[in-house]
Parts: structure tokens; C-alpha cells; sequence
């Protein structure tokens, strides 16, 4: 039997030993097909023949095929590393290129935006097939579309601008060590070592290591809270005054390809809602034998003297993969070819980037998944959450590059799925009491995932309202903590040093608005399970489909023939419903 071991991913799929003379080669080849592509400029004409038509973006599809192909190589080493000079160095290198090369193939973008008429628009895209919403949703952003001039003269201060106000926030938050002191002695560690500790079963140590994590960003909030201000600024700049957007996170909704409505209707569930999840705080505290939680024990484990867990990684792959051959063969294929061709990086090292992620350069190629992993069984989840990510790029992957990319909103649904695939085969071999612990620890996880990210949404929408009219950094804390209180309502005390927390969240700087993907992709998800437990078997057809679509859809559209109509509060109620009836089971285990 195949054992799985910790160890750093391959990349030679995307660029085999590489070396400046290799990389020459392969940009110049890019920049060639670029220019080449560039020729057909003066004779674009909206009656063109739709043969001729789709040749043209198949070969914009070829061009960003190898693009991304060598934007991804950098990328995936610099996360092994982001205090490499040489990787920071070939990053902003590739990215100054790809920018290079998108203000190249801008003019055909533009061209289909603005000057094909309504009727021969219509003509393309009734025979462009899997490019029909591509097609579609490029002339939805026609209006939102600048000349050619200032679009190039965006994408070639973006890399030096926001992009690159986000990579020198990642450059100092990355470089920091936290000092805690655990047990009376003092430890240093990098992030992922620090987050394993807010879940420590001493109150002490949870407080120790969140004061520990605030005292780091407090001392530089001075230059992380100018970053961010800025990115927020830029973000708004652009996007309103500029592209003329109506709000901030309708930027962020026009390129998910889902309606302001739809998102809104989310929000709104989610913040009615969070009173299941102040009901479960106040039972959680009863449990720990407190009157009431303080901020810095949410993750805090059960009193039992039952010993948490500790998972080797090839046991937490095999239990992966398990959960997902019970569902579905084909998936756990997919998932297994991830490990054969060894393209997790799942060892903890200095300046590694933190969190985890899965990338997919393209969609021809199997896709990487970076972990930090300790061992615990939160990281068993986050393995079956990313390698959840990794099956939809796979189950999408017939489809090409320009769509097979889900919309981040259901990019999350698979990830959600996988995990919740685990659960259901754990909780079917252990005790009452790791039952018990499992369940909260998963009730822990829909709060983190749903409650506290549409509140991040919120946080977010009220944050950039503000520093449109200029504020301070302590007045964004202001701001948070007035969130915090909100969801928590008098469920959980919340000390003012967590004020500081919104400049500790990197998807705030990366993707402004892009937090409530998470709830919507969990609360999807957890819909999505529902009907798996009630058709079994049969659901796996219906659900492959819909990861299958890749971005070919949109949202509202591909799940309302799946029988889902997310415009409706009703739809995501039934998430909360799920989760309420969770609660209540933990509540008759005590």
C-alpha cells in the first residue's frame, strides 16, 4: 500500500528546471503568438464568419493557456518561499509580462464589447458553445469598459500599484515570529503554528496566542493600515469612478457573474441568522464552565480529558480519499492522481506562505495544493477542503481555459462538500464523546466559514464606505469592533484589542468582497448534502454535473436547473435550518 508523505510538490509540469535561458524561451514564444495575434486587428469585422470567429478565441485561448502556465510556476514558487529575492524577483517579472501581454490581446476584448452590433453578437454566440456565456458575460461588461488606452494604462499600473501593495503586505505579515509563552515557556513560531493554539484547552494559552498574533500587527499598523486604505482606495477609484460600478461589492459581484440581488438576499440571511450561532455560544460556555465566552475562546476545545486527535498525513490522505470513494469512485481518482504526481506541498518551513490553497494553471494539468500541516484534525479537514477545490478544476477540466474556472461563489462548493464527505465517515466510527467533539468542532467551522465571513462582508462594506471619506486606522478598528458586537450580540465578550483583527484577514488586501463565497458555497453545499443523504447514489450524477459546468454558467442559471433558486431567502434558510438542527443535536449528547 502507497504511503503518503510530508514533503514540497513538484513543479515540473509547469516548468521543468528552468533557468533564465528556459524562461526566455518560453516568453518570447508567448510574446511572438501575442503579436502575431495582433495583426488581425484591422481587419475585425462584426459580420465575420462564425468559423473564423471561434479560431480567434481559440487562439487567445492558446496564448493564455501558456501564460498562465508560467504565471503559475512563479507564483507556486514564490508561495514555497515569499522571502526569496530570486522568486519575489521571477514573480514580478511574470507579472509585469502577463500584464505586457493582456494590454496585447486588449483589443479584441474590447472590440466584441463595444463594436459588434446586438444582432451579429447574437449570431457568434449561438454558435460559440461552451464560450456562449463567456460571450455573454463579456458584453455585460461593456459598460463598464474604458478605452483601449486607459485599460492598457490600468493593467500596467496595476502590477506596480494594488498588486503590488498587496505583495509587500504579504512580504511583512509573512516575515513575522510571534513570542508566546505556553506552559511558562516562551515560544517562538510562525502563523500556522500560533492558530493551532487559539484552540488549546487552557484558557491562558487561546488568550496568550491571540495577544501574541495583535501585538505583531499592532506595532506595524501604522504602514499595513496605509496598504490597506489604499487598496481600498484604488479598488474604488477604479471601479467607481472610473468604470462607473454602482458600490464596491458590485465590482466584486459583476465578476462573479451573480446578481447584486442574488448576494444581498445571502447577507441578509446570514445576519438574521446569527442568533443560532449566539445560541451555540452560550451552550458552548456552559460546557467549559464558563458564564460566558470570551472572544478568545471560540475555538476552545471540550472539558473532556479525551485527548485530541493527533492524525498522521498519510492516515488523513487515506481518510480523504476513503470518504470520497464512498461517494463517488471517479472523484477519489481524481483526488488520488493529485498525491501520485506529487503535487501537494504540505510541510511547515520558514517564509512558506500560510494558509492553504489549491492553484490550477491550467485546466490540461493537475492541479497543486499547498498545506501547512501539524496534525490536527482541523488540517484532515483543510486536506479534504482543498483537494475538494483540486476535483472540481479536474471535473472541469474538458472545458477551456477562458471557462473553466467556476465563479468564486461556487468555486467553494466542492471544498465545502468534501469536507462534509469526511465528516459523515467519521462520525460513523467514533465514541459519543469524540461524536460530541466532532460536532462541535464542526459547528465551530459553520460559524467560521458562514457566520463570521458574511460578517467579514459586512465589516468590508462598511469599511470602504468610510475610508471613501477618509478615516484612521484606529477608526477601521472602531468599525470592526462595532461588527464583532453586532453578530455576537451578548453571546460572547469581546475585548477591544480585537479591534485590530481586520488587518490580520489577507483576503481583505487579495480580493476585496471575496469573503462571502465562503458562505455561500458552505451554505450550498450543506443543500447539496442534504440531497446526496436523501437520494444517495443517485445524487452523484447531478452533482458532477454541476462542478463539470466549470464557469460555462451562470450561477443562478445552472443551479435553478438542478432544481435550486438562490434568488430566494427560503433556499439559503434551509442552510441555517441544517445548522440549527446541528445545534440542537449537540445540545441532547450533553
Amino acid at each position: 500500500m502507497v504511503q503518503h508523505e510530508l514533503g514540497k510538490w513538484n513543479l515540473d509540469e509547469l516548468a521543468k528546471n528552468p533557468t533564465r535561458m528556459i524562461i526566455d524561451k518560453k516568453l518570447t514564444k508567448i510574446e511572438s503568438d501575442a503579436k502575431r495575434f495582433e495583426r488581425i486587428k484591422k481587419s475585425l469585422n462584426p459580420k465575420i464568419s462564425s468559423e473564423k470567429f471561434l479560431k480567434l478565441i481559440r487562439d487567445i485561448e492558446k496564448i493564455s493557456e501558456k501564460s498562465s502556465i508560467i504565471g503559475g510556476y512563479a507564483s507556486l514558487r514564490y508561495s514555497e518561499n515569499t522571502q526569496s529575492d530570486e522568486a519575489t524577483a521571477l514573480l514580478t517579472r511574470i507579472s509585469k509580462f502577463g500584464s505586457d501581454i493582456e494590454n496585447r490581446l486588449l483589443f479584441f476584448d474590447l472590440w466584441w464589447k463595444k463594436q459588434v452590433d446586438e444582432k451579429n453578437a447574437s449570431r457568434l454566440i449561438k454558435s460559440a458553445g461552451q464560450f456562449s456565456e463567456y460571450l455573454k458575460f463579456k458584453r455585460l461588461l461593456a459598460k463598464y469598459s474604458l478605452s483601449e488606452p486607459e485599460e492598457k494604462i490600468i493593467n500596467t499600473l496595476d502590477v506596480t500599484g494594488a498588486s503590488a501593495l498587496v505583495k509587500l503586505y504579504d512580504k511583512i505579515t509573512n516575515a513575522y515570529v510571534y513570542v508566546v509563552t505556553v506552559d511558562g515557556k516562551k515560544r517562538t513560531m510562525n502563523r500556522e503554528q500560533l492558530t493551532t493554539l487559539v484552540r488549546s484547552k487552557k484558557s491562558k494559552t487561546r488568550e496568550a496566542a491571540y495577544k501574541s498574533l495583535f501585538s505583531r500587527y499592532s506595532e506595524n499598523k501604522g504602514v499595513t493600515g496605509e496598504i490597506y486604505q489604499n487598496i481600498v482606495l484604488n479598488w474604488r477609484d477604479e471601479g467607481i469612478g472610473m468604470r462607473g460600478f454602482s458600490s464596491p461589492i458590485t465590482i466584486r459581484n459583476i465578476s462573479n457573474n451573480i446578481d447584486d440581488e442574488t448576494v444581498n438576499t445571502l447577507l441578509e440571511v446570514c445576519k438574521k441568522n446569527s442568533k443560532i450561532f449566539q445560541k451555540y455560544f452560550l451552550q458552548k460556555a456552559k460546557l467549559l464552565g464558563m458564564k460566558k465566552l470570551r472572544r478568545y475562546d471560540l475555538y476552545a476545545p471540550d472539558k473532556s480529558k479525551t485527548k485530541e486527535k493527533n492524525y498522521s498525513y498519510d492516515k488523513s490522505v487515506k481518510l480523504v480519499l476513503e470518504s470520497l470513494t464512498k461517494f463517488s469512485p471517479v472523484l477519489s481518482d481524481y483526488a488520488n492522481n493529485v498525491f501520485k504526481k506529487k503535487h501537494v506541498d504540505s510541510i511547515i518551513r520558514p517564509g512558506k506562505t500560510i494558509g492553504a490553497f489549491c492553484s490550477t494553471p491550467s485546466p490540461k494539468i493537475t492541479p497543486y495544493v499547498l498545506l501547512n500541516f501539524t496534525g490536527k484534525s482541523r488540517d484532515v479537514f483543510t486536506l479534504a477542503h482543498e483537494i475538494g477545490h483540486a476535483i472540481h478544476s479536474v471535473s472541469a477540466s474538458g472545458k477551456s481555459i477562458l471557462v473553466s474556472d467556476a465563479t468564486l461563489p461556487l468555486a467553494e462548493t466542492a471544498s465545502t462538500f468534501s469536507e462534509m464527505l469526511l465528516y459523515d465517515k467519521l462520525s460513523e466510527t467514533v465514541s459519543k464523546q469524540e461524536k460530541k467533539n466532532m460536532l462541535s468542532e464542526k459547528i465551530d467551522d459553520f460559524y467560521a466559514t458562514i457566520g463570521r465571513q458574511s460578517f467579514f462582508t459586512l465589516f468590508e462594506i462598511e469599511a470602504h464606505r468610510q475610508i471613501a471619506n477618509s478615516v484612521t486606522v484606529d477608526d477601521i478598528s472602531k468599525i470592526y469592533i462595532k461588527n464583532l458586537n453586532e453578530q455576537f450580540g451578548n453571546s460572547v465578550k469581546v475585548s477591544e484589542d480585537f479591534g485590530i483583527e481586520w488587518s490580520c484577514i489577507p483576503h481583505f488586501h487579495h480580493a476585496p468582497f471575496y469573503c462571502y463565497a465562503y458562505a455561500f458555497g458552505n451554505l450550498l453545499a450543506l443543500s447539496l448534502f442534504q440531497r446526496y443523504k436523501k437520494e444517495g447514489k443517485e445524487f452523484a450524477p447531478t452533482y458532477m454535473n454541476i462542478l463539470s459546468a466549470g464557469g460555462t454558467k451562470k450561477p443562478e442559471k445552472l443551479l435553478r436547473e438542478s432544481g435550486m433558486d438562490i434568488t430566494k431567502a427560503r433556499f439559503w434558510q434551509d442552510g441555517f435550518d441544517y445548522i440549527q438542527d446541528q445545534v440542537k443535536e449537540l445540545s441532547e449528547l450533553n
